[in-house]
């Protein structure tokens, strides 16, 4: 691993003369910025949270709805049919309880109606006749469905959406009977077995459905109730988690810069771009600036996997692997000709520039006196292998030490850029090269 440097804000040395102070203010202000960046963030995804709770409403309907009924009341009209005096009797007389009742009641019919109206969401986006209607010039689409699109287009069209502003809103996972699950299975099965395996098979589906599968059922139908998705965090812990088997080439994704347009020949100023690209599709995320994808420009989908996209990892188990995701990450790791780099993006509180980027990977570029540490250069191979393996070796030279510290730096990057020894080309002719 590349030697990082270490910097200390305040230290002190106890001599006959006294005791000696000393500060270094540039690493304090470096550490002061950190803290409001971090505190920023975090106010930031709060206001961004409450905004999508209120979704398809804003707060600037919350100002309008108390305050037209702060003038109808004090203009002698009560529109709550008696809520509003209700509350004054409770609160201290004199104009202080009277304003407070008529606050708290405006606040109390908008939260009642936002609510009615993300539930109607809900029930709306439950629909599902009109994937089966063809759409499109010439054709006809029934009147049940034409009029659940401008009831969708009513409701969701008050404001632009934010990336997470229906989650609260998109219906939960339907779940299938018991019977209906072996027919689809069945049906999936059928054409990879003969008429007397398939009999046996159905014979198997016949006493699962009969048996444990009623049992297994009546979990699910509970289970329904009070999650969204019944199947996701199971799937996630069981499935994906659980699976012993190599992330590289089966699990991991990754991307490239370019395959048949090349905007500069220089690695540096291609891999800053990407780099920097990458952070601002970050940014775009944490802020939920970008809309949700949107199924006929009317259904939502879920946005929640955007979260896992950056400053995520997998840590590897015995048994079952964790997900690491972290709140924020200030650098990316870079891999260059058998060596590990840690580049920091953020300097007193902006992200670094392309062209700042660029100086920064062309120094690694230009780093060829410095030689892998022992075993740094094939240190990627033991992802490589099962995730048992990569676990107790994990655990036996990783956990402590200069291997734990630099191993860290890897998995709590922003995300890994890779520069190839080798130049790859595209040949549209022959795709195998």
């Amino acid at each position: 691993m590349a030697e990082a440097h270490s910097a200390v804000a305040f230290s002190f040395s106890v001599t006959h003369e006294g005791v000696n102070a000393h500060f270094d203010r540039e690493v304090l202000n470096l550490i002061w910025l950190s803290g409001v960046r971090s505190w920023r963030k975090r106010l930031n995804r709060l206001m961004n949270n409450i905004r999508c709770g209120i979704y398809p409403a804003s707060m600037s309907s919350l100002v309008v709805s108390v305050g037209t009924l702060t003038s109808l009341y004090y203009g002698g009209y009560d529109p709550t049919l008696g809520f509003i005096p209700l509350l004054q009797s409770h609160l201290p007389s004199g104009g202080l309880g009277k304003g407070l009742s008529v606050s708290i009641a405006g606040i109390t019919i908008w939260s009642t109606t936002i609510f009615a109206v993300r539930n109607l969401l809900k029930l709306l986006f439950a629909y599902k006749g009109w994937m089966y209607e063809e759409r499109g010039k010439g054709r006809n689409v029934s009147l049940f469905t034409r009029l659940w699109i401008l009831g969708v287009k009513f409701m969701s069209g008050w404001n632009k959406p934010m990336l997470y502003s229906f989650q609260g809103s998109l219906p939960s996972l339907p779940l299938p009977s018991v019977s209906d699950t072996m027919t689809r299975y069945l049906r999936s099965v059928r054409p990879l077995m003969d008429d007397e395996n398939f009999a046996r098979m159905e014979n198997l589906a016949q006493e699962f459905e009969n048996g444990i599968g009623r049992k297994l059922q009546r979990y699910l139908f509970l289970k329904s109730w009070w999650s969204t998705n019944y199947v996701s965090d199971w799937w996630e812990e069981f499935v994906y988690l659980r699976g012993r088997s190599p992330l590289m080439v089966n699990s991991n994704f990754y991307g490239l810069d370019a395959i048949l347009r090349y905007p500069t020949k220089s690695p540096a100023a291609r891999a800053a771009n990407v780099t920097y690209s990458c952070l601002m599709f970050r940014r775009a995320i944490e802020r939920q600036e970008l809309e949700p994808i949107m199924v006929q420009g009317l259904v939502p989908l879920c946005s929640w996997q955007y979260e896992r996209v950056f400053n995520t990892n997998r840590i590897p188990g015995e048994e079952t692997d964790r997900i690491q995701h972290l709140g924020d990450s200030t650098h990316v790791a870079v891999y260059h000709r058998g060596k590990y780099y840690r580049v920091p993006f953020i300097y007193k509180g902006r992200t670094l520039k392309p062209s700042e980027l660029q100086i920064q990977f062309q120094r690694i570029l230009d780093d060829e006196g410095t030689k892998p540490d022992n075993g740094e250069e094939k240190l990627a191979a033991l992802t490589a292998s099962d995730r048992t393996s990569w676990s107790k070796t994990r655990l036996q030279y990783f956990s402590k030490g200069i291997n734990r510290t630099s191993l860290d730096v890897i998995e709590k990057a922003a995300f890994v850029l890779v520069f190839d020894d080798e130049e790859y080309h595209y040949d549209a002719v022959n795709s195998t090269t």
